[in-house]
């Protein structure tokens, strides 16, 4: 289901799979390993089997896909959305929008790089979600 609001995102976001592992602050779920559905030099999305209260700060690996080490941001929760049981990709997930709040200089700007590098190759800018 589309979104047909504003996208208000400083920040555009490219749809690009990398892996990711949260640990949500109270560790309650415990490592939670997934991929993302797009992302961005302010954030990311994932998809969840299970919902992530909002504002819960979480820590974060993220694999780029590239020879580097993962970088490692901390984040909160700033959405999330239950998919309804009539979609045909992954019904009933979550899709889960994190907000970076603590990033390095250097993870930020490979960040950058990668992204600016899926841009130049044409790479799909994400649609908005809510």
């Amino acid at each position: 289901m589309a979104w047909e609001g504003t996208d208000r995102r400083k920040f555009p976001r490219v749809m690009y799979p990398c892996m990711v592992k949260i640990i949500t602050s109270n560790g309650s779920q415990g490592p939670i390993l997934t991929h993302t559905e797009n992302i961005g030099l302010g954030g990311l999305c994932v998809t969840l089997r299970s919902e992530i209260k909002l504002f819960t700060p979480v820590e974060m690996e993220v694999d780029l896909l590239d020879i580097d080490e993962h970088i490692k941001p901390k984040g909160k929760v700033v959405w999330n959305v239950r998919r309804k049981a009539i979609e045909e990709v992954k019904p009933m997930f979550y899709d889960i929008g994190i907000e970076y709040t603590e990033v390095s200089k250097g993870d930020q700007e490979r960040l950058r790089e990668n992204l600016q590098m899926l841009i130049d190759k044409g790479t799909q800018l994400s649609k908005p979600f809510i």
